[in-house]
């Protein structure tokens, strides 16, 4: 995509052509707008033409000139052609870009692909900081220089125009420099700071890749002398036209150790030349200058860590809100519910609601997943129960209602296991459906457990639309408690790797308090206890209800 690139006030700001006629002038119609009185309200207008642009003045009072030349009809332009409509510098980008290893996404720096580079010296990085026993008055005082200019920044995006300023002042032969950071995500190096020192020119930085290269590969920086001359600049016309003398390169270490990026400084002075002395000042201070960016890239880091755990508190307050507050009572039953989440938000679910006739739902699930897209999916299924809940007549109307709508919203990936019961205290009566969980475990009296056959357990919640559920029904006798689990219970793990397992739960059971609420508090207990401050794997989830034993007098 073409770009039409201000050069103004030592910064190079892109305005994208996207359109097919820009005009450019003083008005706040114009696409491209210019705040200088020296520029007519409508001074020019970008159009394209053949395949390409060609730009026109359109009776300017201080005209248009292409590369110097006062422009008379509409005139085609070429990559990298230099606009100036009255005092105003502009350049023609057309979008072809440089290739490789080495980015060129910011506009204002441009790559030489030359690869017969002439390096007049290097010097070896150490621990980033250079040689500090050569000239250190020198450079503790340029390090002293960047470390003051630095202090307190934690904007990465602000530091690095710091760096050149600072550079500027230590370097005071330096007419153009920029700086080079590794993209985390391609790995290449692309350009994300310019600076020049006559704001009146292009701020145009060409670099040699062969000399970015082996700075990165050899780790240490390099001295082009007299770069108008060197071989690696023939085919650079801007380089010729900019008569550059002499050029650094010089790597920017991590706290790793690791290349993170490189600065680069070149100078038009063909009396005051870099020379090694210069390239290992800037060793020492790019040394510390990479640090302050490590540094503030780190305090950003944490800053949107802090900023995302906060937001993860604040998710967790309002999933613990979609959980019921207090679990329902009826005279002769106890019940027992817990949810701990594997991570700040997870994605199992439980609910109790007390319905107009006097039954008591309970609800349980497990989405697939953890985290934060498992606890969005389980506040939509809470919200569908709640609101279902309201009108159903009957458990598999209710139960159909909600696998409907969560197929008919469904998350590729995500499905629910879920079982939905009604407990009549009355009829002391169970009717239930399971829709993929793993079957309740019921403790009776006579020191067994039964579950419930496999026959029964139809699809997850949100799979099959229109699935038929099978209902399971079964009298509640006294002293029976049933529970509900997620595969977090029998998952879990201990420092050994060992898993608690279903085998362990059942002889839990067997062995544990003879009322609901009390054995649902002994098992949640006992898992942490083997856990043994293990970190959870998944989410944690139990439910327990049953019908009290009768009091012998």
């Amino acid at each position: 995509m073409a770009v039409l690139v201000l050069l103004q006030g030592g910064q190079a700001v892109p305005h994208t052509l996207d359109g097919q006629e820009v005009l450019i002038g003083r008005h706040p119609d114009c696409g491209v707008q210019l705040e200088s009185n020296a520029v007519s309200r409508r001074h020019a207008r970008m159009f394209m033409q053949d395949g390409g642009y060609a730009i026109e003045d359109l009776g300017s009072g201080n005209g248009t000139s292409v590369n110097g030349q006062v422009i008379e009809k509409a005139t085609p332009l070429e990559n990298r052609d230099r606009i100036k409509l009255g005092p105003v510098l502009m350049r023609f980008e057309d979008g072809d870009g440089a290739s490789g290893d080495i980015g060129s996404t910011m506009v204002g720096v441009s790559l030489d692909d030359a690869d017969d580079a002439t390096i007049m010296s290097s010097v070896e990085t150490g621990d980033g900081f250079g040689a500090l026993g050569v000239r250190p008055e020198e450079k503790l005082k340029g390090v002293l220089e960047i470390s003051r200019a630095l202090a307190g920044a934690v904007d990465v995006e602000s530091l690095l125009p710091k760096v050149l300023d600072t550079l500027f002042g230590i370097f005071t032969q330096a007419d153009r420099g920029c700086v080079l950071l590794r993209d985390t995500d391609q790995g290449e190096l692309v350009p994300r700071a310019m600076k020049h020192r006559r704001e009146s020119e292009d701020a145009t930085v060409t670099l040699s890749r062969t000399v970015v290269k082996k700075v990165v590969e050899d780790r240490a920086g390099l001295l082009s002398a007299d770069a108008s001359s060197d071989s690696q600049f023939a085919a650079s016309q801007s380089i010729s036209n900019l008569a550059i003398r002499s050029m650094m390169c010089v790597p920017m270490l991590g706290i790793d150790g690791e290349v993170m990026g490189v600065i680069n400084l070149d100078t038009q002075n063909p009396v005051n030349q870099f020379n090694n002395d210069d390239l290992e000042l800037l060793q020492a201070v790019a040394g510390q200058a990479a640090l302050s960016f490590d540094s503030a890239r780190l305090m950003a880091t944490f800053a949107a860590k802090q900023k995302q755990d906060s937001e993860l508190d604040i998710a967790r307050g309002v999933q613990e809100a979609l959980l019921p507050e207090t679990l329902p009572e009826a005279e002769g039953y106890s019940f027992f519910a817990s949810y701990d989440a594997a991570q700040a938000v997870g994605g199992d679910y439980y609910d109790a609601l007390e319905l107009a006739d006097g039954k008591i739902c309970l609800a349980f699930g497990d989405v697939a997943g953890k985290g934060v897209p498992g606890a969005l999916i389980m506040s939509r299924i809470s919200s569908c129960v709640q609101n279902t809940m309201a009108f159903a007549t009957s458990i598999e109307e209710a139960v159909a209602a909600i696998n409907n709508h969560m197929c008919a919203n469904a998350v590729e990936g995500r499905f629910v296991t879920f079982v939905l019961a009604i407990i009549d205290p009355v009829e002391n009566h169970l009717t239930l459906i399971n829709g993929g969980h793993m079957s309740p475990m019921i403790v009776t009296p006579a020191g067994t457990i039964e579950e419930f056959d496999t026959a029964s357990v139809g699809l997850p919640i949100g799979v099959m639309e229109d699935f038929p559920f099978e209902v399971v029904e079964r009298p509640i006798a006294e002293g029976e408690i049933v529970v509900i689990f997620t595969d977090g219970v029998d998952e879990a793990m201990n420092p050994a790797g060992e898993l608690y397992t279903l085998e362990r739960m059942r002889d839990f059971l067997l062995a544990g308090p003879r009322q609901a609420d009390q054995l649902g508090q002994a098992l949640l207990a006992d898992v942490r206890k083997f856990a043994d401050g293990r970190e959870q794997n998944d989410d944690i989830t139990i439910m327990t209800f049953g019908r009290d034993s009768a009091v012998t007098a």
